[in-house]
């Protein structure tokens, strides 16, 4: 079975549509009744709906670990990582981008998040965007290149503009991934990485606002959460690149510092300030108990990995 089923309708002033087939569209028997049940029961449905979210995705971790690994080795490798999306899934996209700066202080040019309908779809509808095929491949054209992973999120897995920006980068020398909740999406074969997360049928027909897109916001937080931790972004569990922009980030620091040394606030604070605010070289320069200059060189001489620093100033 084809994922669409284009219809031509002869009606006059009628515009061309396409009949999506991808279970996200299909009824659920669990809700048939959803706008006679009681606000309770509404409510049960959609969250015994939502439960099943995390099982779908544990069946698809084979392929994100694929995924990391095209991640991390373009990364490495001085590349990006560009996800391609419209609607929710675009929106998803940008928020995972948006929030890896803060969270781990990861260069804005490392992940780059594209929308159908440009930065104004992030809050309306740009009408006929998605369907715009060429407009996706025209911007992967003008910013991917040869090296880049490149990540598609459709719900469907046939979105125009998506596959536009795939089969682009794709021919353009990037690694390509298509995520969707279709596990029998026909793009499947075209890309090097394919997650279909069989989220199943919506609580309301069609509205992949819900369980297609908690199972792509749980995918994209494992895959950029893993990547980070494997460019070193993370220390034992400890955010140690966090961006303190505000007084309880500021505190975050010290209670990482003092979790992960074992040292005292004040000892913490006082790090913190001698090496002007920077939270790696502080741990390094007290778990080892070099200097902070010796710390700053350990860390520069290991990628700025903190293991690998500790192992250059080991005895």
């Amino acid at each position: 079975m084809t994922s669409d089923v284009a219809v031509d309708d002869s009606g006059e002033g009628y515009p061309d549509v396409v009949r999506v087939g991808a279970p996200t569209e299909r009824r659920n028997p669990l809700s048939l009744d959803l706008d006679l049940m009681p606000t309770r029961d509404v409510l049960r449905v959609i969250n015994e709906a939502d439960r099943r979210v995390p099982e779908a995705v544990t069946a698809v971790l084979d392929e994100l670990t694929e995924t990391v690994e095209f991640g991390v080795r373009a990364l490495r490798a001085g590349h990006r990582v560009h996800y391609f999306g419209a609607g929710t899934s675009g929106r998803l996209g940008v928020l995972d981008a948006a929030e890896l700066a803060p969270t781990f202080n990861s260069p804005k040019h490392w992940f780059c998040a594209h929308i159908a309908g440009g930065p104004s779809a992030m809050w309306q509808a740009v009408e006929n965007a998605e369907d715009d095929e060429a407009a996706g491949s025209a911007e992967a054209k003008d910013c991917v290149q040869d090296g880049d992973l490149v990540i598609g999120l459709a719900a469907s897995g046939r979105t125009p503009y998506v596959l536009g920006a795939l089969r682009t980068a794709r021919a353009l020398g990037a690694a390509t991934v298509l995520l969707c909740a279709n596990p029998a999406a026909d793009a499947a074969g075209e890309v090097d990485v394919f997650i279909g997360v069989a989220t199943g049928p919506e609580v309301v027909t069609g509205s992949t606002r819900m369980k297609a897109a908690t199972a792509q916001k749980l995918v994209l937080n494992a895959f950029s959460t893993a990547v980070m931790v494997r460019l070193g972004r993370v220390y034992s569990n400890l955010m140690i690149d966090v961006v303190a922009t505000n007084a309880k980030l500021r505190g975050r620091m010290i209670s990482i510092l003092m979790e992960a040394t074992g040292c005292s606030e004040d000892v913490s604070r006082q790090a913190l300030t001698d090496t002007g605010g920077d939270l790696k070289i502080a741990l390094v320069s007290l778990v080892s108990g070099a200097g902070v200059d010796e710390a700053r060189t350990a860390l520069a001489r290991s990628a700025h990995q903190v293991r690998g620093a500790l192992a250059l100033l080991a005895p």
